[in-house]
């Protein structure tokens, strides 16, 4: 009898310990700048990549995963007589989800389950965690699917951006667009809704921001345990220590993680972007 491998993309930045720990296998989108194509978090890591910002001419994009590159990381682990559970970032915001769905078909006779989390950042690494860690306690490849959807719901992710701009210019603002002139000067505090990013409120000041957002998920959370908080940060280490500091402080968490953002994920936020992911409950 196989096992069951989790497969998940780079946009979770998974911290390295944990990615070994639980054999976790990545697949990496890419950044394209100018006619340079680098692999996140392979070829281009976050601080190469906010120290290339700062100059940068022209500003990179953004591209999924081909089916073929899916094909390379599921290829090895069906011949192994394994089955596959992908747990991925929001189709709402990229075509990774599509191009898993079509490397799946080139194994008809595999086991391949692939999760669309609506979500990205540490909430989907800690969906990938929740599902990684099931197959651990004997899980298979339907109950591992299964714990990875019910961890979707119990999981959330709100930060603060220290300019629209990126988001703009990514395309990925979502609903907040409708607000995009007036809210400049402000700082927006953002979510994943649906898997689309959508403003929860908007306050004058980042310390504020922070304020708020430690508010909210208290309310979201409630007394859902057991608790697992991580941090996204854009090039804001320092900002980011402080916050997770209070959210463990007032929600002692079973697990906190300490992450950044993947370059990838960068290009659409920018540097100084701060917040916080949890998931209660799984």
């Amino acid at each position: 009898m196989g096992r069951v491998i989790v497969v998940t993309d780079s946009t979770a930045y998974i911290p390295s310990p944990l990615i070994l720990k639980h054999g976790i296998r990545i697949v990496p989108l890419s950044l394209v700048w100018g006619n340079e194509v680098f692999r996140d978090g392979v070829d281009m890591m976050p601080a190469e990549f906010y120290a290339r910002l700062k100059t940068a001419k022209v500003m990179p994009s953004t591209s999924q995963p081909s089916p073929d590159e899916f094909k390379k990381v599921f290829g090895p682990i069906v011949e192994a007589g394994n089955s596959v559970l992908a747990v991925l970032l929001s189709s709402q915001l990229s075509g990774t989800v599509d191009s898993a769905v079509q490397a799946k078909q080139a194994f008809p006779d595999a086991k391949i389950e692939i999760v669309d989390t609506l979500t990205t950042a540490m909430a989907l690494g800690f969906t990938t965690l929740a599902a990684a860690r099931a197959i651990q306690g004997g899980a298979d490849l339907a109950e591992a699917a299964q714990v990875a959807r019910q961890a979707v719901a119990d999981s959330g992710v709100i930060f603060v951006v220290d300019t629209l701009e990126f988001m703009r210019r990514g395309g990925r603002i979502g609903g907040a667009a409708a607000f995009l002139g007036a809210a400049l000067n402000m700082k927006p505090l953002l979510t994943l809704r649906e898997g689309k990013v959508e403003v929860l409120d908007k306050v004058r000041t980042k310390g504020k921001a922070v304020d708020r957002m430690l508010d909210i998920i208290e309310q979201q959370i409630g007394s859902r345990r057991p608790l697992r908080i991580g941090t996204l940060q854009a090039a804001a280490e320092e900002e980011a220590k402080a916050l997770l500091d209070r959210a463990r402080n007032r929600f002692h968490p079973e697990e906190t993680v300490f992450s950044e953002v993947s370059p990838v994920i960068g290009t659409h936020v920018g540097p100084g972007t701060v917040g916080l992911a949890y998931c209660a409950g799984v």
